[in-house]
Formats: structure tokens, sequence, C-alpha cells
């Protein structure tokens, strides 16, 4: 019965497992709703940004912001944004994954390189790995918070315009859908031409980027004057993009540990199952066995 016993103390134990597994899928496809909502929400507010941003270049062609000039690559600035909890499947995995095939590439050119680490999984891979971190931001919750991330992305925009660092890129996952979450490294600065969206330009050439931008003569009148308003907005445009990355993280953070727990139930369920059925053999076998053992000892007598 000794075998019996254990069996029944694994199945109880499995069963615990999914409990936990199944309330965790309907947490995450809770949150996961009100993420891909503020998700949503916040596009509008970065493509309005953006522009407004290329039209006011447009208009102002004798001002040069250094958020647009090309340098050549000695030193890059690298921005990672993963989770802080983990259960949500491959999704760090990959993003880091892709962060350390770009590092590596940068080793081996002689680039060197700085990180600024939006969430505890990004951080501690950067940290195992001996990376240059110079500015964190880690328990950033469910929604995204722009002032909790101005200050990191400040040391970054910082060091570009300081020529610490000739370009500035990010690491994200971008959502595509609940199903599938797209792991991309963007270059945000220098700056594409004419503003196109870097999401864009990372799968498309630039020619053809460039092309899809319509001109336009536009003509504004600025308070104080030109260059004041264009810094500050280029740089609004800047935390926009990291703001927007980092709620589409989250969005697919939830849709990813919503898929992982759905899995680790159904497998649960599986498992407890296949668990079930040996008990019931074993069990069998023992009752027939004692059957066995009552009748040879009556037959005996």
């Amino acid at each position: 019965m000794a075998g019996i016993k254990e069996i029944r103390t694994k199945i109880k134990s499995v069963q615990n497992t999914r409990k936990i597994t199944k309330a965790m899928e309907m947490v995450a496809a809770s949150k996961m709703r009100k993420a891909q909502d503020r998700m949503r929400a916040g596009r509008p507010y970065a493509e309005k940004v953006l522009s407004m941003a290329r039209h006011l270049m447009e208009a102002t062609p004798d001002y040069h912001h250094p958020f647009l000039t090309e340098r050549e690559l000695k030193n890059a600035g690298v921005m990672v944004v993963t989770s802080d909890k983990g259960l949500c499947g491959g999704l760090n995995t990959n993003v880091m994954r892709l962060v350390l095939a770009r590092l590596r590439e940068f080793t081996e050119k002689g680039i060197g390189s700085q990180f600024t680490a939006f969430g505890n999984k990004g951080l501690g891979t950067l940290t195992r790995i001996d990376a240059k971190v110079v500015s964190q931001e880690t328990q950033l919750g469910d929604v995204a918070s722009l002032d909790r991330l101005v200050g990191a992305i400040k040391v970054q925009l910082d060091a570009y315009l300081e020529g610490k660092i000739d370009a500035l890129y990010l690491a994200t996952n971008r959502f595509v859908n609940t199903m599938k979450q797209e792991p991309v490294f963007i270059r945000l600065l220098p700056l594409p031409g004419k503003l196109a969206d870097p999401y864009v330009v990372a799968t498309e050439s630039a020619t053809e980027t460039e092309k899809s931008q319509p001109d336009h003569g536009w003509d504004y009148l600025y308070e104080p004057d030109a260059k004041i308003v264009i810094d500050e907005l280029l740089q609004r445009y800047v935390e926009g993009l990291v703001y927007q990355s980092v709620a589409e993280s989250m969005a697919s953070e939830q849709s990813a540990r919503m898929v992982a727990m759905k899995a680790a139930s159904d497998n649960a369920k599986k498992v407890i199952g296949d668990l079930q059925l040996v008990y019931n053999k074993t069990r069998q076998a023992a009752i027939t066995k004692e059957i066995s053992e009552i009748v040879g000892g009556a037959a005996a007598v």
C-alpha cells in the first residue's frame, strides 16, 4: 500500500499546483485586458508627438538638432525593457538573447556599451555579465508611469548630448497579439531620416520609409523660439517612445503569462489523468493480491 499512498500524495500535489496556475491564468487574463487598453491608449500620443516633431523639423530646415546628427559609432547606449517577474514563458529570455547577440557584435567591433535597465529580469542578466549599467528602474508595477521612467532615460540622453555615446538603442518586446510578442532591437538616436517610425525603419529600408512620408510647406510661429520648442519636443518624443515600449512590454508580459499558465494548467491536468490511471491499476493489483491470499488461505484450511 506504500506505492498507492505515494501516488495519492503526488496526485494531491499536482492538483494543488494546477489550482495555483489556473488562478494565475485568470489573474493574468484580467490584467492583460487592462494592459492592452492602456497600451492602445498611449499609441495616439506617440503618433501625434511624432507628427508634430516631423512638421516642425520640416518647417525649420536651418536648425539641425543633435538627435538627428549621424556619428561614427564608438560607444553605444542600450535601454533594455523586461518584466519584474517571471512565469511568462520565453518573453524575457527572447529579448535578452537579442541584447546579448548585439552586445557580442559591439564587442567584436570594439564598440563600448552602457545600459539602462527597466525591469528586474533584464537588470539581473546585465548584472551577471558585468555589463555597465548607468541607470535603472525596477518594480514598475502593472501601470507604466512616465514620471518614474524620465530619470533613467535622461541619463542616456545626457550621455548622447555630451558625446559619451554615439547611438542609443532600445530592446523590448513589441505586442503583436495575445499569442505573439516580438522581441525588437531598434535605434532611437540618432533619429531616422524625416523622423520615420523607428519600428518601421527596423523592418524597411530607409529609402522606402522616407518615400512614405509626405512633404508639406509648414509654417509656424514659435514662442519663445524654434530651438527651444524643437529641443523640448524631440526629447518628449524619445521619452514617449520609451514609455510606449514599456506599456507594450507590460501588455506582452500579461499575455505571455496567461498563455504560459494555461499551458501549465493543461499539462497538470494531463499529469493528474496519467497518475490517476496508474493509481487505479496499482490499487486494483493490490486488491487482487489480497483476494488471492484470502482464497489461498481458505483453501489451505
